[in-house]
């Protein structure tokens, strides 16, 4: 009714001469203002959407919210449950829905990025709910079992309540092993089954981990040293509720889910090592491919890419055998793994040598870059209750307010049987200038949205963290032969990774192709190569976004310094790349390009 008697009164004074039209500057002002006002509107429910969501993900993904440092959730544990996971798939989609609702006309670029990155993210989230991949939520490399011993170092014991709310979240171990035990069962149902030959490993870890002697067990670790504060009943009440925790509900747990893993789980596991033998699972695996890669390149391609990269990088490896007097790779292969000098003596050897590689890289960082992280880093050895099955190294990020620093994880098992050769190079990899810098830069950008400092791009990450190695050599590192080949090898593994994975999963190799592969294209050791297959099939897809990545990394360069000529700046475009937190490779090329035409 008002917006008639509103008009009416216009209609009046129109016909009477007493309203006028506005003067054409005045009316260019009027709707410039309007079209502001419009844009800011918008861009405040942008900000609080982005807002809104990211505090949805850290109430239902509370390990990971510890894991960045908020402390809110630390008395929970995810919720695997059917009834969380239906909420949490309509919840994704009507998210979608709400941020592309949002009229982005007028924002700026760093604003229209955040919204576009949000919407891709949901998109292809709601796109993966089809496949259910939360009926498949244990391997033997993941889940739940596992992550929860090794989440204990990267918790804060400062406080009472820090303690308290790490006891809660042993009492609810039970429960998460029950929920996630009901959705393997419906995957038994619906075919969505591990391979066969892999559950026994899971069932293994589990009794290995029920096993452990409760001063030795990780989950009584925090007893070990409190804080200075607590008084002596403090300590003594803390001790006797964990240890007892751990007695009554954590270890009979593990010894429960065991036992289920191996008798009735494991019976149903499929043949097929390949996603192929799953349900949809040509449509599966050209989804992983696309979301690790953040390219539209099809399985055939990566597959033709690897063989070329495979070929050049053997031809390096072989000049470099040469010059160390053997004829050809095979027997350059075999002299190096008998040779005892090659071999790490102990465990604290292989930490030794990471800790060395980091100190001389840090000392360099500034040649390469103009910004620096502000978060230390440590090398730590992988805990033994899950080194059979880990991967020679990995990163583990820290807090964004520096209280935990990053960690570098290395598998120090079988020692004997490991090589050295590959370790200055893989140090880069995992901590500095690879994984440790990249990711603590982006958790201390300023003037992002906190879903892009905690972003994770398969391709640019480690895309990033293998270019990484690449500058040790450009630095002079490597002065060792056997080293400089280990850092061959270590690209190599990455060509090998584009071969083995589209034939596990698109051309339906077996797992013993994949081994010899490995064998006749490289020196890698024979425990990482088992590891490493393993790992490729069952995460399909992932070890793509290595290659790939750094690849289009070295395009950018090359592409920036053809463009630039003198005026190219080698710091600042690492800075570039890594100034704006983790990239799909499409949005990081734009990223470049817009970068290069401002300077020309």
């Amino acid at each position: 009714m008002r917006l008639k008697k509103t008009a009416s009164i216009a209609v009046l004074f129109a016909s009477l001469g007493l309203l006028q039209a506005p003067a054409p500057a005045l009316a260019a002002n009027t709707a410039a203002s309007s079209k502001a006002s419009k844009v800011e509107t918008q861009l405040k429910a942008l900000n609080a959407l982005l807002k809104e969501q990211w505090e949805y993900n850290l109430r239902k993904n509370p390990e990971f919210a510890s894991m960045i440092g908020d402390q809110r959730y630390n008395d929970k544990l995810s919720d695997f449950s059917q009834a969380a996971i239906d909420e949490e798939t309509r919840a994704e989609a009507v998210f979608l829905k709400r941020f592309m609702a949002i009229d982005s006309t007028g924002f700026s670029t760093q604003d229209q990025l955040n919204k576009d990155l949000m919407v891709r993210q949901l998109a292809i989230g709601v796109e993966g709910i089809k496949f259910k991949e939360w009926q498949m939520p244990v391997l033997q490399n993941s889940g739940l079992h596992l992550e929860a011993p090794e989440m204990v170092a990267r918790l804060s014991f400062n406080s009472l309540k820090d303690y308290q709310d790490y006891l809660a979240r042993l009492k609810a171990l039970p429960l998460a092993f029950d929920q996630i035990t009901v959705q393997m069962q419906n995957g038994v149902k619906s075919k969505l089954m591990p391979p066969q030959f892999l559950l026994t490993k899971i069932a293994r870890q589990c009794e290995d981990i029920a096993a452990i002697s409760l001063d030795d067990s990780p989950f009584t670790q925090p007893l070990k040293k409190f804080p200075a504060s607590f008084s002596e009943a403090d300590k003594q009440s803390l001790s006797a509720a964990i240890r007892a925790a751990v007695v009554t509900q954590v270890v009979p747990s593990y010894k429960k889910f065991a036992g289920f893993v191996a008798t009735e789980y494991a019976p149903h596991g499929r043949q097929d090592v390949g996603i192929w033998s799953l349900p949809e699972g040509a449509e599966r695996y050209k989804f992983r491919v696309k979301t690790s890669t953040t390219t539209d390149m099809d399985p055939e391609q990566i597959h033709q890419l690897g063989l070329r990269e495979v070929a050049r990088i053997e031809a390096l490896m072989l000049g470099t055998a040469q010059k160390l007097g053997f004829a050809d790779l095979k027997s350059f292969n075999a002299s190096v793994l008998k040779n005892p000098d090659l071999h790490p003596k102990s465990r604290q050897e292989i930490l030794d040598l990471y800790t060395k590689y980091t100190e001389q890289m840090e000392a360099k960082l500034p040649q390469l870059f103009g910004r620096l992280p502000k978060a230390k880093m440590t090398v730590m050895a992988v805990p033994e209750f899950s080194e059979k099955e880990a991967a020679g190294a990995s990163y583990n990020n820290g807090t964004p307010d520096g209280s935990r620093p990053g960690h570098v994880m290395v598998n120090t098992s079988d020692f004997t049987e490991r090589l050295t050769l590959p370790i200055e190079s893989t140090a880069l990899h995992e901590g500095l200038p690879g994984h440790h810098m990249q990711i603590s830069i982006a958790q201390e950008l300023q003037g992002l949205p906190e879903f892009r400092k905690q972003g994770n791009y398969n391709a640019y990450a480690e895309g990033w963290a293998l270019y990484s190695e690449r500058l040790g050599e450009e630095l002079g590192f490597y002065q060792e032969p056997y080293s400089y080949y280990g850092h061959l090898q270590d690209e190599m593994l990455r060509a090998i990774r584009l071969v083995v994975d589209t034939g596990l999963h698109y051309k339906k190799w077996n797992r013993q192709q994949v081994v010899d592969f490995f064998h006749d294209h490289s020196g890698i050791e024979e425990v990482d190569v088992q590891s490493e297959t393993d790992r490729y099939i069952v995460w399909p897809g992932q070890a793509l976004g290595y290659k790939i990545g750094q690849l289009k990394i070295v395009a950018l360069r090359e592409y920036a310094t053809q463009k630039l000529g003198k005026k190219f700046d080698l710091r600042a475009f690492h800075d570039e790349i890594l100034g704006a937190g983790a990239l799909p490779l499409d949005v990081l090329e734009q990223r470049i390009h817009a970068w290069v035409n401002a300077q020309i």
